[in-house]
């Protein structure tokens, strides 16, 4: 057994082909460019079939991942995203923008002396292929229950309550308030991250299992949630996200040309500004440009900039590298690009023109003190350590709170002192009878898979609720 063990750990982790960072730093198409069939089963060869896995420990929707890809490895494709989907209605979203490297692969015991099993490039793979090559067969549906559920929001807890349910055998409409679906896939993941057409086509294979989406529709203002069970809802799940953009609170930020990393990434992404001029969406393109935040978004907007024509893109952080909330993967992605990392500096005021628009900010420079409530250490100002620093755009990425629009309308759901609804750790059940939560209007601003775990929790207290009670 330790002779087949040491032979899959010669194996080395297979790289997935990417853009050049020349070539795609001025193009909105995918970096990775995906495994071929034999990149995938040489990589697969590599997992050890763990009789306890623990990469599954750290997959918040619980995907059998040895066993997927030991069908992977058969080259039993087919096989392999049906074991995925058992678990998971969104594998090609899960396979590009989970961070896998802290979850299922920062599980996987070959980590330990090598590099992990590529789980996430596998789940990638098998669902592309499916999407390429697939004959289009639906997993087996319940038989209907009579039961309808109306779940707020199309991001990924949303789509993941509405997978699971629509299998279960329940009637299911998904009502989104933007014109396309998808949510934070759509409007805050970029083209070259995410592909547009990998999320519609997710959407579109619940559409096809019998979910119904209903656009521009803004549940608290279009409708209330007393007026969806009046409709006929048995129950309803919320899912609308973090969607409140959180600025820095200095002087002159409200000059023209600086943006909330929300608007401007949705101005890029879901209103396709990239696409200019097939897509006339008006966004201001800067030559030198500012992000603040070190965070996923904040890479998002520095890496959209360059590719929207900037000279030079900076990324200002208070804290150090060590700190710095994104993904790995992102940082060193952004970095091949050219962007730059200005870090341990603090903007405490923006500069303006005669016509109002930003042309420069103020900085401190900052050291490291003792750790604050995050867990990081806190970032404390150097007296004396003010310059200057040019700018003509200027995009905010410090983070998101929860949007007021549903919660408002709805006076019996209990909220945090922060806005964010007040729902069970283990059942997503909120105050309000028939209503559950989960994901960033729960949390906070968190991960894709993160919501869908709690999508996953939700759908399952869902279903008992509809068929056993409350």
């Amino acid at each position: 057994m330790a002779e087949k063990s040491q032979k899959k750990e010669k194996i080395p982790r297979q790289p997935m082909p990417e853009q050049e960072p020349d070539v795609r730093r001025r193009n909105f198409n995918e970096v990775p460019l995906g495994y071929t069939p034999e990149l995938a089963m040489k990589e697969a060869e590599r997992c050890l079939q763990c009789k306890k896995p623990s990469c599954m420990e750290g997959c918040p929707v619980s995907v059998d991942i040895p066993e997927f890809i030991r069908l992977i490895k058969e080259e039993k494709f087919t096989e392999a995203i049906r074991k995925i989907w058992a678990k998971n209605s969104l594998p090609a979203v899960c396979g590009r923008v989970c961070p896998q490297e802290i979850q299922c692969e920062g599980k996987c015991i070959l980590g330990k002396k090598d590099k992990p099993v590529a789980i996430g490039n596998l789940e990638r793979f098998a669902a592309d292929w499916e999407r390429e090559h697939g004959e289009g067969d639906l997993p087996q549906k319940a038989e209907p229950t009579g039961k309808k559920v109306a779940v707020v929001g199309s991001g990924p807890s949303g789509l993941t309550v509405a997978g699971d349910l629509i299998l279960k055998g329940h009637d299911v409409t998904v009502f989104e308030a933007f014109h396309k679906p998808g949510g934070v896939l759509v409007y805050g993941i970029p083209e070259f991250r995410l592909p547009k057409e990998i999320v519609f086509s997710e959407v579109n294979f619940l559409e096809r299992l019998g979910v119904k989406v209903e656009c521009n529709v803004v549940v608290g203002r279009t409708v209330t949630l007393d007026e969806l069970f009046e409709q006929g809802y048995d129950a309803i799940y919320i899912g609308v996200g973090a969607g409140l953009p959180r600025f820095l609170n200095i002087p002159g930020e409200n000059l023209i040309g600086i943006y909330s990393a929300n608007e401007y990434l949705t101005r890029a992404n879901l209103m396709k500004a990239y696409l200019f001029p097939d897509y006339d969406t008006p966004i201001a393109i800067g030559k030198d440009v500012a992000v603040f935040g070190a965070g996923n978004v904040a890479m998002d907007a520095a890496r959209t900039a360059m590719r929207l024509g900037a000279d030079r893109v900076r990324i200002i952080y208070r804290r150090s590298r060590e700190e710095m909330p994104a993904r790995a993967e992102e940082i060193h992605h952004a970095e091949q690009e050219g962007i730059e990392f200005y870090l341990l500096t603090a903007p405490t005021r923006f500069l303006g023109d005669e016509k109002g628009r930003v042309v420069g900010m103020e900085c401190l420079k900052m050291e490291l003190g003792e750790p604050d409530e995050s867990g990081r250490r806190r970032p404390v100002p150097i007296e004396g350590s003010e310059f200057k620093m040019d700018c003509d755009l200027a995009v905010i990425a410090v983070g998101a709170a929860a949007n007021p629009l549903l919660t408002q309308s709805t006076p019996d759901l209990k909220l945090n002192k922060w806005g964010y609804i007040i729902a069970d750790e283990e059942t997503g059940k909120t105050t309000k009878k028939g209503v559950w939560a989960g994901g960033d209007i729960v949390t906070g601003q968190a991960t894709v898979i993160l919501a869908m775990g709690a999508g996953r929790l939700a759908s399952d207290s869902i279903h008992k609720y509809l068929t056993l009670g409350w």
